[in-house]
């Protein structure tokens, strides 16, 4: 392991704010490029705007994205609009609106800039402290650093990529949690002390309610934060029985089900389902908000035993869950959970072809794309090392294994039940942490197990070249970049990308 550490324990943060500075460079340039409401811009930032202007989403007059982009932004109206999601995401837009206008793209998107170089810098934190190496930390940071899907969600106002960040500072905070749990559980059960039956409770503590607040933020940005909550609960409650048993305790199952599961639930649960009511804040607010008057005209349907403003609430909460459940309509970018990992159909969330293309381009004719494609080498070695970690977890019980799936678990596998509804490939931004999670582990192990180290070392080298390669030749079809219609048919690598 000592060999793996191309950088002392002291330079950790030397190391993070290098490989966060480069994804700064990669995501803050031309950020207003293309200046056009791109994919589901169209209805995340009008709806932040409203949010600022109205304290709720409103609906806005016929064909309002051409004036929009064009920096007349006084089209809404005081109609609420149905929306599906939460509002926490678009408050996150809404900063940048506020900071920067919204009568310029930059305003539109720089938030999700700043989530995306904040989920690199917390990644390379995250995976130094999970993989005990400076290096590797380092490694995950980078890799997260230069994907495409991240760069994409960094340089859109979608909401996925608040979802992804979020849920990632959570894991973060439990991981702390562990660390710190396992340092008071050893020195409670250690030496001189005997073994203890159960071993002590550990009291009260705050990151495991820190990750609360963060995963009810999740939820109030996308409800499939729920997942996490499920699979990160399980996760926190397994470290402790990890904890335990190393410690000594003589009943390690049992002591884990007395101490620690109850408080586990107790922290993350409840604090996050208060936390999620807590983001509607605006929408109790605001008596014109939509579904907020619905108790007052429905005196008596409902959960009638419930204050009128949550029974409005519940009400919203049953008609968006109908939605999410049956929406069936046909998207030529919908794409089945099963090929998200491999890439199989990324989303093209912006293609034109500029004119005068010589002027342009120099060429006949040119193209202009934002396509939401994760660096196909990465995704397809990350694969490869996901049936690697979920190997070693049934063989091994490899428990460094298990925390680099349980993202993958929470953000992919759940979506297979939902396969008959439109679902898009760019939905895995938010397993992506956990992906690159698997691969850093699945090279370190490559690394240290087995002969020839040496070539092992080579082979490894050669494929990150082979990485930031592959970005460096997609960069132009992530970020806007106006290029050949030649080069732009050069990056369609399969038939399935089209």
């Amino acid at each position: 392991m000592q060999r793996l550490r191309l950088l002392r324990d002291d330079h950790g943060w030397l190391a993070t704010a290098g490989v966060t500075a480069l994804a700064a460079a990669l995501r803050l340039p031309a950020l207003d490029r293309p200046g056009a409401l791109v994919f589901d811009e169209t209805y995340y930032v009008k709806d932040a705007w409203t949010l600022l202007q109205v304290g709720y989403e409103a609906e806005w007059g016929e064909d309002p994205d051409p004036a929009f982009e064009a920096g007349e932004v006084d089209g809404y109206t005081t109609v609420p609009s149905y929306v599906v999601h939460p509002a926490v995401g678009k408050w996150a837009i809404a900063v940048g609106l506020r900071t920067f206008g919204a009568d310029n793209a930059v305003g539109w998107r720089i938030g999700a800039a700043v989530a995306g170089i904040v989920a690199v810098l917390l990644l390379t934190r995250i995976a130094r402290r999970l993989f005990g190496s400076t290096a590797l930390g380092t490694l995950a940071g980078l890799l997260l650093a230069v994907d495409g899907l991240a760069i994409v969600h960094s340089r859109t106002a979608l909401l996925d990529g608040f979802l992804m960040v979020l849920v990632l500072a959570a894991f973060g905070a439990l991981l702390v949690d562990r660390d710190r749990a396992r340092a008071r559980l050893a020195a409670a059960t250690g030496p001189p002390r005997a073994p203890t039956r159960w071993g002590p409770g550990l009291g009260l503590r705050p990151w495991r309610l820190t990750a609360g607040v963060l995963l009810g933020l999740a939820a109030g940005t996308k409800w499939s934060a729920l997942y996490f909550v499920a699979v990160f609960g399980l996760l926190t409650v397994g470290w402790d029985l990890v904890a335990r048993r190393a410690a000594g305790v003589g009943r390690p199952v049992t002591g884990t089900l007395v101490r620690d599961a109850g408080p586990a639930f107790a922290s993350i649960v409840p604090v996050a389902a208060l936390t999620y009511v807590a983001t509607w804040a605006s929408w109790f607010a605001s008596s014109g908000a939509y579904g907020r008057q619905w108790a007052a005209r429905s005196p008596d349907q409902g959960v009638t035993w419930l204050p009128p403003a949550l029974r409005s609430l519940w009400h919203y909460h049953q008609e968006v869950w109908g939605f999410h459940t049956t929406l069936t309509a046909e998207h030529s970018y919908a794409a089945h959970p099963l090929g998200w990992l491999v890439q199989w159909r990324p989303t093209s969330f912006f293609y034109e072809t500029p004119e005068p293309a010589q002027q342009v381009c120099g060429a006949d004719r040119c193209a202009q794309a934002v396509t939401s494609l994760g660096n196909p080498l990465l995704w397809w070695l990350g694969t490869a090392a996901v049936v690697a970690c979920v190997w070693w977890v049934l063989r091994r019980r490899d428990g460094v294994a298990v925390a680099a799936l349980s993202g993958v678990v929470a953000g992919w596998l759940p979506w297979f039940a939902y396969a008959q509804r439109t679902i898009f490939t760019f939905y895995a931004i938010v397993v992506l942490p956990w992906l690159i999670l698997s691969l850093v582990w699945a090279t370190r192990r490559f690394l240290a197990e087995g002969p020839h180290r040496e070539v092992r070392r080579a082979v490894a080298a050669v494929l990150l070249v082979l990485v930031l390669a592959v970005s460096a030749f997609f960069y132009p079809v992530w970020t806007g970049q106006v290029i050949t219609f030649r080069a732009w048919q050069l990056h369609q690598w399969l038939p399935s990308w089209v």
